[in-house]
């Protein structure tokens, strides 16, 4: 794969990407983690992406941890900043990595193209969700380790609900990507996903608490996915709960985003 421009260009998946064996088509699960794997490969072999995906947010973690600016969010720096970094690479790869790769996809005719082979339209949607899980699994071993090496302690009984709150949180922001991907031009989500991005990692509630925020502005942000994943993370992680309206919060944005693409997404 190779990038020009900040466009990412990519050739159409395999054979085997596309679930064919012998000319015949192989089972939908198999169909489904082949082409899953090319994605996440193909994720993970993207310089930019890559950056986007561990780099960014490795750099964000170390500058939370060595500076002082969220002192005054609790009483260790690692245990607010290590949730709310994970919940910034759930952002990273489900909305904004697969928003731009979809969108230049698209544009390219490699969706039309996928759709009409075996693996079809929903095991092209589902091979994607399988490659958010591994590129997200490989930035949860990396910042999550790092952290660890950095201090970080979670709470044992929070693990299970910090699972689940990133599972429908990356679902979200996947159907929020696609929503985008699949209405605008590559151009435009190129520029929309990074700025939305940048937005919600500044002040969407992800790495500063919702309740931080002014007055004014917390009643917006909270219902935010970027706010309830940042939140619901640091309840999971820090203190040990599954926090229920960060989980519902996300469920709503996970199903209204998904309807949305359902209803609006072009497929070129």
């Amino acid at each position: 794969m190779s990038t020009r421009a900040g466009v990412p260009s990519r050739p159409a998946a395999p054979g085997e990407a596309q679930g064919i064996i012998g000319g015949s088509a192989a089972p939908l699960p198999t169909r489904v983690l082949r082409h899953g794997a090319y994605e996440a490969l193909a994720m993970l072999r993207n310089g930019e992406q890559l950056v986007l995906a561990i780099v960014l947010p490795l750099l964000a973690l170390t500058g939370l941890v060595l500076t002082p600016l969220l002192d005054a969010y609790g009483s260790s720096r690692i245990d607010v900043a290590a949730p709310g970094v994970l919940a910034l690479c759930t952002m990273s790869t489900a909305f904004t990595g697969q928003g731009i790769a979809t969108g230049f996809d698209r544009r390219y005719g490699v969706l039309r193209f996928l759709s009409t082979t075996p693996l079809g339209r929903s095991g092209l949607i589902l091979g994607k969700a399988v490659a958010v899980a591994v590129v997200l699994a490989v930035q949860l071993v990396v910042i999550g380790g790092t952290a660890a090496l950095m201090g970080w302690s979670p709470r044992p009984e929070g693990i299970l609900p910090a699972a689940l709150l990133l599972l429908i949180g990356s679902a979200a922001f996947t159907a929020l990507g696609l929503l985008v991907a699949g209405t605008l031009r590559p151009e435009a989500t190129l520029a929309v996903t990074n700025l939305v991005w940048i937005l919600l990692a500044a002040a969407g509630g992800v790495i500063i608490p919702a309740a931080a925020l002014p007055a004014a502005a917390e009643p917006f942000v909270a219902v935010l996915p970027s706010a309830a994943l940042g939140d619901g993370l640091r309840h999971a992680l820090a203190d040990g709960f599954l926090d229920p309206i960060a989980c519902l919060v996300l469920l709503a944005w996970a199903a209204l985003a998904s309807l949305a693409a359902i209803r609006w997404f072009k497929w070129s």
